[in-house]
């Protein structure tokens, strides 16, 4: 699956393999739970958590990896040394098996989200 047409984010994850669902739940649950003031959105056929109207941490199923996009600028330098470890484009981490999230990686990414009002790539 590489862009859901779900209308929402429980109807996303009901789409999604059967193998990424607890691991996709787990991350939006995360998400909700760090990120207080964010709107919970479907944009682009994937998760995403908009702040203000804008878009800054998104997740989605994709076809050969679970995406998660980190879309502060200023946040992804501040962390460049924890992930320079990790598979990731510009903005995009990837993880190729459920199993492989690191969530305390992502907790401090959304943590650090929350509290930046920095540039948005």
């Amino acid at each position: 699956m590489v862009q859901s047409s779900a209308e929402d984010v429980d109807g996303y994850l009901a789409e999604v393999p059967e193998e990424r669902r607890d691991a996709l739940t787990r991350l939006r649950q995360l998400c909700r739970r760090e990120l207080k003031g964010f709107e919970e959105v479907m944009a682009y056929g994937m998760t995403a958590y908009e702040r203000d109207g804008v878009g800054e941490i998104a997740f989605a199923s994709q076809k050969q990896y679970i995406s998660f996009y980190l879309l502060r600028s200023d946040v992804r330098e501040a962390f460049e040394e924890r992930l320079a470890e990790q598979d990731m484009g510009k903005g995009c981490l990837r993880f190729r098996k459920p199993g492989s999230i690191d969530f305390d990686l992502l907790r401090d990414l959304l943590r650090a989200t929350s509290a930046s009002r920095g540039r948005i790539c």
